[in-house]
């Protein structure tokens, strides 16, 4: 899951420079990008704590 959020902000840091060089096309694709791959990261982190709860029960 590391990983995840590593290309989250991988993809967060281009948006930002492409926004700042005025790159808009490129800096919304990336912004995009690094939303879905923060949602996945944090529903997987969500999943892998309850199913560790319920192995703990």
């Amino acid at each position: 899951m590391g990983n995840l959020l590593y290309y989250a902000v991988v993809f967060l840091i281009i948006a930002v420079i492409a926004a700042f060089f005025g790159f808009g096309g490129v800096a919304g694709t990336a912004v995009e990008g690094a939303r879905i791959l923060f949602w996945v990261a944090l529903a997987l982190f969500v999943i892998s704590a309850i199913v560790g709860f319920i192995r703990r029960a």
